[in-house]
């Protein structure tokens, strides 16, 4: 490593314990490889995970405002209610945060992966819902053995909502099986509010079948983050994961450069920070920098496309001009 690097100023964030300077004094190499990465940066886990956390959920303007309606329409018994978003933008934390914050007297039946023919999705629902079917049965028997557990659950007050995660793998025909179950009801209420959370090819699908796409009351469109956003998120993570400092471990230039590489994708953002942060502690340092994070964005595939994409969309902006710029951005998002 060069003698710049030492006096780099991205890289004077003050060390843990007290320590200045961009990097702890140690005596030998090997000692400062055998520092953990967690404990170089103070940290009780790992901040950027991809496995969804609600303990990391971060209530961005977007997300806040989907789960605002997810428990808008949870307390006053919506039937249908769809969230959408692009790979990466949060859905299935945003669905484990709703099961994590349901409403008092909510029952919840998470099918994480419907991708099942119709007579799967009644037995799943069938199973959720503490039914036993041997699988004998017919779907007119697992259909009635489901109302009938619905009303006694609503005649105890309970309200259940079925989650379907991944929704645009659902098949055309169990799509349907979905539908009929939401013609469950008694005279005053749905016996089941479901809510379907998907990746935009999901609208394509309801846009064949028409008797569901009408009955969704409700949904939300997930997007990516602003730069001012993402800031605020990486600072929640790190925060949530034991981080105690005021000072950023990202130089301005290094958050700039993450936000364009990984165009305000939260996923994309957790890889490409958790691969800085390796990189950073790798050299002793305590700040993530430039240069740090541009070898980061290189390593990361997801990076190198969303870089392409909004290289590709700067052109077009500069043609549409200022007000157009923000109608287009708020339809692609």
């Amino acid at each position: 490593m060069t003698a710049t690097a030492f006096s780099d100023p991205e890289h004077s964030l003050g060390a843990p314990g007290g320590l200045s300077g961009g990097r702890k004094p140690v005596s030998t190499a090997g000692s400062r490889h055998a520092l953990s990465y967690l404990a170089h940066f103070g940290l009780a886990e790992a901040p950027f995970g991809l496995t969804p956390d609600s303990d990391f959920f971060f209530a961005s303007p977007p997300h806040q405002e989907a789960l605002n309606t997810l428990l808008h329409a949870l307390e006053n018994g919506e039937g249908f209610i769809k969230i959408v978003g692009a790979v990466g933008t949060g859905k299935t934390l945003l669905c484990r945060t709703l099961l994590a914050e349901l409403p008092r007297r909510c029952r919840a039946l998470y099918l994480p992966n419907p991708a099942l023919d119709p007579a799967g999705i009644l037995f799943a629902v069938a199973e959720e819902l503490g039914i036993k079917p041997t699988g004998m049965e017919s779907g007119y028997r697992v259909h009635k053995a489901i109302q009938s557990r619905l009303i006694a659950l609503a005649r105890r007050g309970t309200r259940v909502v079925l989650i379907l995660d991944e929704a645009q793998a659902i098949p055309l025909e169990s799509l349907e099986t979905v539908r009929l179950l939401s013609n469950l009801e008694t005279e005053k209420r749905k016996l089941l509010t479901i809510v379907l959370f998907g990746q935009p090819e999901l609208d394509a699908r309801l846009e064949r079948i028409p008797q569901l796409k009408t009955r969704i009351g409700l949904h939300d469109r997930l997007r990516p983050l602003r730069r001012e956003e993402l800031v605020a998120y990486l600072s929640h993570r790190m925060a949530r994961a034991g981080f105690d400092s005021d000072a950023s471990p990202f130089s301005p230039r290094a958050l700039g450069l993450l936000y364009g590489a990984s165009a305000g994708v939260p996923r994309v953002a957790n890889v490409i920070a958790h691969k800085a942060l390796m990189l950073t502690y790798g050299k002793g340092l305590y700040r993530v920098g430039w240069h740090e994070m541009r070898h980061a964005a290189r390593d990361t595939l997801a990076a190198n496309a969303a870089s392409r994409a909004a290289r590709w969309a700067l052109p077009v902006l500069a043609v549409l001009g200022a007000g157009a710029a923000t109608g287009w951005f708020y339809l692609m998002a």
